[in-house]
């Protein structure tokens, strides 16, 4: 059974979902309202428990159990995006080159545009060639904030 419960952070209104003791998803609902009721499960606790703390600058990683559906190119990008240390970022075309597909930049865009897990699997740590900040699925203001919040809290 899906269990989904919904956390006020200083980025807004976030989901978290959880199914058979995996999260399954990490998004943004900006015009979602929070519904009433429901049950936060243990690892829904933990996981906004570490996702507070991710926010607040005390903890740069995650220790959550992650089950994310996708194809077999947008899981490798996922997993490459998994090994950018928190605080650095990566253009499209050198995640095309983590994965042994140089040519993909585009298609590693795509990939992270459908990260279903936002900041558990760091996608916002992606920016164009030219260093500047190109998509984010919860938009270029977020995305522009979770990275400084990595600069501010990345040489502590």
């Amino acid at each position: 059974m899906k269990h989904t419960a919904f956390i006020k952070t200083t980025l807004g209104l976030m989901g978290i979902s959880e199914m058979n003791g995996f999260i399954t998803e990490l998004f943004f609902a900006k015009d979602a309202r929070e519904p009433l009721g429901g049950q936060k499960t243990p690892l829904l606790e933990k996981a906004e428990k570490q996702i507070r703390g991710y926010l607040s600058g005390t903890s740069r990683a995650f220790d959550l159990p992650l089950a994310v559906q996708g194809t077999e190119f947008q899981r490798a990008v996922w997993e490459a995006l998994g090994r950018i240390p928190y605080g650095e970022t990566r253009s499209y075309k050198q995640v095309a080159e983590m994965i042994g597909r140089p040519d993909a930049s585009r298609a590693v865009g795509m990939a992270n545009y459908k990260n279903p897990i936002l900041i558990l699997t760091p996608c916002h740590r992606v920016i164009g060639s030219d260093g500047k900040l190109t998509g984010y699925a919860a938009g270029l203001e977020v995305k522009e904030q979770l990275l400084e919040l990595e600069r501010t809290h990345a040489g502590r």
